[in-house]
């Protein structure tokens, strides 16, 4: 099966600090073991390192060489494929927005990762934003609880 890891598990399994890290830290490692197929999106890269470098999000923030060098980890993973917008991805969004209710605001870039994921035939989204549920074609693993949908 293929999955993509949602920022957020990213984020939890790095922040040794947090409630979340054990589970998403033991989560990462077991799967990047498993060498399953996984996924993520430059947005999600970039969303990455912006909140771990952030210091009003993490009491200690890693540096960005701590940042680059976790990405640079992940990235060098046989197993992941890093996906790309394709020449459907606009028809793919039209037809995603059709089936969401009122889609505004910061939503968007949670159906830009949906939406990416549909077009390459990617089932699944690892993620704690229970936002991802309203996408009746991906399915939501949240490893913080438990497999889900």
């Amino acid at each position: 099966m293929r999955l993509l890891i949602d920022t957020n598990i990213l984020l939890y399994a790095v922040n040794r600090k947090g409630a979340e890290y054990s589970k998403a830290r033991a989560f990462l490692d077991a799967h990047l073991r498993s060498g399953v197929g996984w996924c993520l999106t430059w947005p999600i890269v970039y969303e990455f390192l912006r909140v771990a470098t952030h210091p009003r999000v993490f009491s200690t923030p890693l540096t960005v060489a701590q940042a680059v060098a976790f990405i640079a980890e992940l990235l060098q993973s046989e197993s992941l494929t890093l996906l790309t917008p394709t020449e459907l991805h606009f028809e793919t969004l039209r037809q995603t927005l059709k089936e969401i209710s009122s889609p505004a605001g910061n939503i968007f870039h949670d159906i830009a990762t949906a939406v990416t994921l549909r077009e390459h035939g990617v089932p699944t989204i690892v993620t704690a934003d229970a936002d991802f549920h309203q996408f009746r074609f991906l399915g939501v693993l949240n490893p913080l609880v438990s497999a889900e949908k």
